[in-house]
């Protein structure tokens, strides 16, 4: 172990304070890489209930031992041991979908997130936080420009206008993010230099948002006008820099308890995650889905179930619709309240409109048997992918592929039933009835509102479900994913859906064993079994014990990685 890391064990608050002999409490007695964790709920998510254990040994990076104290003091009678005071034990965590890159973003631009993640509540609070920023923060982190991230046109009354960010400069490139990632705002000089005006034309999959009664763009960039656009300006090219993200976004990811820190979509990124790992500075493991434009990467080295330097390639990413909370997600039926400009018979749009072309895709992954993961919001984009896997499966088999659809907002309850008959993992975002619930009732209707990520019936029908944060969507905070999927709370107060709630133990589960699952790693990963990964977390409070309302207020103290501490608050 390294002493840089180490060496907190010498102020750690988890640690007796009584001298025991056996009871460790300076850095240098555990340095051996030998010492049991006692003292504390020891969850072990083994089975379908909770199991507990009252000790656990980590011996060179790996589990040792897990079972009671008595049997630990046979086994172990001079091992040291690390005091958890009551706190609690768990594996470490594995989202079921986020873009573990973009972390580096989240952690150093200007945070855009209403409360209570952040302090954007209004356009003016925006602008507010985007001048502070600007004047508290060397502008080359972002080549020059001033960069948000997480506005929420449905907390702010609408999408953030290039007028108004002129009033933050107008010498200098802005870019407000939108909390999907999926929209972008930029002020005049941000579309000078983007090279955006009244001539330029909507590319497929995407729009230019434009002032009324005129061609002149507003500032405000949709899907693939934006995403791009995105890349630019958030993707570092000098080498410093971008150790800098990527250090930025393994701090905060390990600060929120994941040891497994998933890449949803990768193009230029895998370059830099490549480099990253060969230089030994990756800690968390990072699997990699790569965008369907990129194939090639799939004859590298980095594909491969096993990590090279904690990072490997694990499958494939697909898109094939855009964000609901912003209207972009391709529905059946038409929203209730259009976007501006749109006509009433708006159901969103495809990212990919011609059939045949994800059908080449999907067909692809099938004949080459890479894990497809597809991004699909709205029930038509489901329906797509449904269909596209469905003759693929006839043509190729479907054995043991754990292809994955991520998001699912709008899911409809017999799409479920093709979920389970294609074994198709359902990772869905229930954060959003926290977060958009309340949105989701007015663009799309009460009753269907009430069963947007319709997680307990996936369980029920799949057997095997995955929550995410989508991050940097939200935050990374895994207790937020504990609490919405348990509670299913919106901002107002009012349940979403109470049918869809999933127990603490199941949603525990979701971020834990079946996550690994997903990545193809639970014979490694996401249960305290003998032998696997001593990848685990100490949270302030035992999650199966508190009021679910308490959920979210729950604190990381501690992430283990391979046995080392690696972050402690």
């Amino acid at each position: 172990m390294k002493a840089s890391i180490l060496i907190v064990l010498t102020s750690l608050c988890l640690v007796s304070c009584k001298r025991d002999p056996n009871v460790t409490n300076t850095y240098q007695e555990i340095n051996d890489g030998v010492f049991a964790y006692f003292g504390g709920d020891i969850i072990t998510m083994v089975g379908d209930s909770a199991q507990y254990a009252e000790a656990l040994v980590v011996k060179d990076g790996k589990i040792d031992f897990v079972g009671s104290e008595t049997d630990l003091d046979e086994v172990y009678p001079q091992i040291n041991k690390v005091d958890l005071d009551g706190k609690t034990l768990l594996p470490g965590f594995v989202d079921g979908h986020l873009h573990f890159t973009s972390l580096g973003s989240q952690a150093l631009a200007a945070n855009l997130l209403a409360e209570p993640d952040g302090k954007v509540n209004t356009i003016d609070d925006l602008i507010v936080e985007l001048k502070q920023w600007s004047s508290s923060n060397d502008l080359e982190i972002f080549g020059g420009w001033i960069v948000g991230l997480g506005y929420d046109d449905a907390i702010l009354g609408r999408h953030p206008n290039k007028t108004d960010l002129d009033k933050v400069s107008m010498d200098i490139p802005i870019m407000a993010i939108h909390i999907s990632g999926h929209f972008c705002t930029v002020n005049s000089k941000g579309l000078e230099i983007l090279g955006i005006n009244s001539e330029s034309k909507d590319p497929e999959g995407g729009q230019i948002r434009r002032v009324s009664g005129s061609n002149e763009p507003d500032g405000t960039l949709d899907e693939l006008a934006a995403i791009p656009n995105m890349f630019k300006v958030l993707s570092p090219t000098d080498p410093e820099k971008i150790d800098m993200f990527l250090a930025a976004a393994q701090e905060l990811a390990f600060s929120f308890g994941y040891t497994t820190a998933q890449e949803g979509r990768t193009t230029t990124s895998h370059e830099t995650l490549e480099s990253f790992a060969n230089r030994g500075k990756l800690k968390i493991d990072v699997p990699a889905y790569i965008d369907y434009t990129r194939p090639e990467l799939f004859d590298t080295e980095w594909y491969n179930k096993g990590y090279k330097n904690h990072y490997r390639i694990a499958g494939l990413k697909l898109t094939l619709d855009g964000s609901p909370q912003g209207r972009t997600a391709w529905r059946t039926i038409p929203y209730l309240i259009p976007p501006p400009g749109a006509d009433t018979d708006y159901k969103g749009y495809p990212a990919i409109p011609d059939e045949s072309k994800v059908q080449n895709i999907v067909d692809m992954a099938f004949e080459n048997n890479w894990q497809l993961l597809t991004h699909a919001n709205g029930d038509a984009a489901i329906d797509q992918m449904i269909k596209t896997i469905g003759k693929a499966s006839n043509s190729y088999g479907n054995t043991e592929r754990r292809n994955t659809l991520i998001h699912g907002q709008y899911l409809r309850y017999d799409q479920i039933d093709s979920l389970a008959k294609y074994h198709i993992i359902p990772s869905l975002f229930p954060m959003h009835t926290y977060y958009w619930g309340d949105w989701h009732k007015q663009i799309i209707g009460e009753e269907i509102g009430d069963k947007i990520s319709p997680i307990k019936t996936a369980l029920e029908k799949c057997g095997i479900v995955t929550s995410h944060t989508d991050a940097p969507v939200a935050l990374p905070n895994l207790m937020m994913i504990l609490w919405t999927t348990v509670n299913r709370v919106s901002r107002s107060g009012k349940v979403i859906g109470a049918s869809e709630r999933l127990t603490t133990y199941e949603a525990l589960k979701t971020i834990t064993i079946w996550g690994a699952y997903q990545h193809f790693e639970e014979d490694t990963k996401g249960t305290l079994e003998k032998g696997k990964i001593a990848d685990m977390v100490i949270l302030s409070e035992n999650p199966l014990k508190v009021d679910p309302m308490q959920l979210k207020d729950i604190q990381v103290l501690q992430t283990i990685k391979d046995g080392e501490i690696v972050y402690k608050k």
